[in-house]
C-alpha cells in the first residue's frame, strides 16, 4: 500500500506502471498484491524505497488470506489477467488467419512481449500454450523445413572434440550442447588447426569437416539441425547464442549477451581454455534449468 502527494504525479504513474509489469492486483483499497515469493517481495521492497525517497508512505503486508476474497478467487483474477494479455497476442499473431505473414522484427517484439508476460504469470493462463505454438510457427514461417538428414549420434558418441582457443559464447553453448545431448563422454582439445587432432571432431572451426557457422546460422544452431534436436528450451538458447556471437538482433532476445560478457572478461584474466569452457558448460546447464 502507498501514497504520494499530488504533487508527485509522475512518480505515481511510473510506480504504477511498475506494478503492472510484476503483474500485481490492485485491491479496491488503493493496495496492491503479488503472490508470496522472495522475488516479489524484493520488487515491492524497492518500490516502496522509491515511495519514500519522493517522501511518500508505504507498506508491505504479509497476507496469510483476505477476508471476503479465498485463494481460488484471488488465483483466477491473476490468471484472468494474463490471459487478457495472452488474448491480445493471439489477435495480432491470428491477423493472417491460418498462414502467418510477419515479418522477423515483428515475430521478436511479439516473442519479447510474450516472455514478459510469461515472467507475471504466476498461474499458469491455458492460453499461455496457444501462444507459444503461434510463436513457433511463426518462426519457422509460412514454408515448412527442407528435410535434412539426421545424423546418427551414436557415430559421435565417446569422441574428441577440438576447437579453437579462448572460447565464446558459440563454442562453450556448442560444448554443452554437445555433452548433455550429443556426446556425454565429450572430451574437448583447443588448436588453431584441427589438423592437430585428427581423429578429433571439429566445431567452430575453418574446417570443411565438422560442424560450424552453416548460412546465417552459428555453431550451435548447426549442431541443432545437424542432430535433429527437438527441445524448446535448447532452440529458445540457442537464438540467444546467435544474437549475442553474430549481433545481427535476429531473434531480439538478450539471455546469452550477460554470458558473453562474463566469458569475455573471464578470457581478459588468463584464465585456462578448458577452465574457460568448464565454466561455460556450467552457465548454460544453470540457463537450460531456469527456462
Amino acid at each position: 500500500m502507498f501514497s504520494l502527494s499530488a504533487k508527485q504525479a509522475s512518480q505515481r504513474v511510473e510506480i504504477w506502471r511498475r506494478l503492472r509489469r510484476y503483474g500485481a492486483l490492485a485491491l479496491k483499497n488503493s493496495g496492491y498484491i503479488l503472490p508470496n515469493s522472495a522475488n516479489n517481495e524484493e520488487r515491492f521492497q524497492w518500490l516502496a524505497r522509491e515511495v519514500r525517497r519522493n517522501k511518500g508512505q508505504a507498506t508491505i503486508v504479509q497476507a496469510q488470506a483476505f477476508d471476503g476474497l479465498p485463494a481460488t478467487e484471488l488465483t483466477r483474477r491473476f490468471a484472468d489477467e494474463r490471459s487478457k494479455e495472452y488474448a491480445a497476442l493471439l489477435k495480432e499473431l491470428q491477423r493472417g488467419g491460418k498462414k502467418i505473414r510477419l515479418s522477423r522484427s515483428k515475430v521478436g517484439r511479439l516473442r519479447k512481449r510474450f516472455e514478459e508476460i510469461v515472467h507475471r504469470d504466476f498461474f499458469g493462463s491455458p492460453l499461455r500454450s496457444k501462444v507459444e505454438a503461434l510463436l513457433v510457427r511463426a518462426d519457422e514461417g509460412e514454408q515448412p523445413p527442407e528435410p535434412r538428414p539426421v545424423k546418427r549420434r551414436t557415430q559421435f558418441v565417446g569422441r574428441t572434440w577440438v576447437t579453437r582457443p579462448r572460447p565464446g559464447i558459440d563454442r562453450a553453448a556448442s560444448a554443452w550442447l554437445i555433452r548433455r545431448f550429443i556426446d556425454p563422454d565429450a572430451v574437448f582439445v583447443f588448436a588453431e588447426n584441427p589438423n592437430e587432432y585428427r581423429d578429433a571432431v571439429p566445431f567452430d572451426m575453418f574446417s570443411q569437416e565438422g560442424f560450424s557457422h552453416r548460412g546465417e546460422d552459428c555453431t550451435m544452431e548447426t549442431l541443432i539441425k545437424e542432430f535433429g534436436l527437438d527441445d524448446t528450451k535448447v532452440h529458445a538458447i540457442s537464438q540467444g547464442v546467435h544474437d549475442a556471437d553474430l549481433g545481427d538482433e535476429k531473434f531480439d532476445r538478450k539471455e546469452a549477451l550477460g554470458l558473453d560478457r562474463v566469458l569475455t572478461g573471464w578470457a581478459q584474466q588468463g584464465i585456462a581454455d578448458d577452465e574457460l569452457l568448464r565454466r561455460g558448460i556450467e552457465m548454460f546447464e544453470g540457463l537450460y534449468q531456469v527456462l
